[in-house]
């Protein structure tokens, strides 16, 4: 069983206004979940966001390398949470192309 999800997402917003866009659904992420996590980390280089998230005694982490049509997100699962990888593949793809897409609209 893979630990390893790789999604591609599609857009046409450039490198700097998606960045922005992520780096916003990001922050929004940390906040929704700080009481579920203990700890959560987002550090951006240049276009490609770091990022790692514990809980429940397990680390995840993920990259986001933001390109001028898409945005490229692998995310590394402990073993313990790869039979989740559906639905965490499920949930990313959702929140990025939400993220990402035209006539976005943030949502609070």
């Amino acid at each position: 069983m893979s630990n390893k999800i790789v999604v591609t997402v599609p857009h046409n917003l450039g490198v700097e206004k998606a960045k922005q866009r992520l780096a916003e659904r990001l922050t929004k992420l940390q906040r929704d979940y700080v009481d579920k996590v203990a700890h959560s980390e987002v550090t951006w280089s240049g276009d490609v966001a770091n990022i790692h998230v514990k809980a429940l005694g397990q680390t995840a982490s993920a990259q986001i390398t933001v390109l001028a049509d898409m945005a490229r997100v692998e995310v590394q699962l402990p073993w313990l949470l790869a039979a989740l990888s559906g639905r965490v593949q499920q949930m990313i793809q959702h929140n990025a192309d939400d993220v990402l897409k035209i006539g976005h609209t943030p949502k609070k």
